[in-house]
């Protein structure tokens, strides 16, 4: 986790600060974690899915691509779990549909 935010203070414009949501996974609150001074990290409460629009793009591809398949091998699902992506991806509309909650503004 540290790497990767180092990763992403390169990449933070010059005078710019960047916040990252994070859903608490154990990895994500490690004690040596070293969180770069460009970076602030916001952790989500726990158990809040309605915070998570991400839940539910993955909840459709397994609902509509991934969890009707029978897979004969790891091959298979890494090539059932793209098809699914790139399904979602050709619907951009969607996606936005999925992540939209009423009590945020509408596009």
């Amino acid at each position: 986790m540290s790497m990767y935010l180092e990763e992403i203070a390169l990449h933070v414009a010059p005078g710019a600060h960047a916040v990252l949501l994070l859903d608490q996974a154990g990895r994500q609150g490690s004690a040596e974690l070293v969180v770069p001074p460009n970076i602030t990290l916001m952790p989500l409460p726990p158990r809040c899915p309605e915070l998570k629009p991400v839940k539910n793009v993955w909840q459709f591809m397994r609902d509509n691509w991934v969890s009707s398949a029978i897979f004969q091998s790891y091959d298979d699902i890494v090539d059932q779990c793209c098809f699914a992506w790139n399904k979602l991806v050709e619907q951009p509309w969607r996606i936005m549909s999925l992540g939209l909650r009423q009590w945020t503004p509408g596009f």
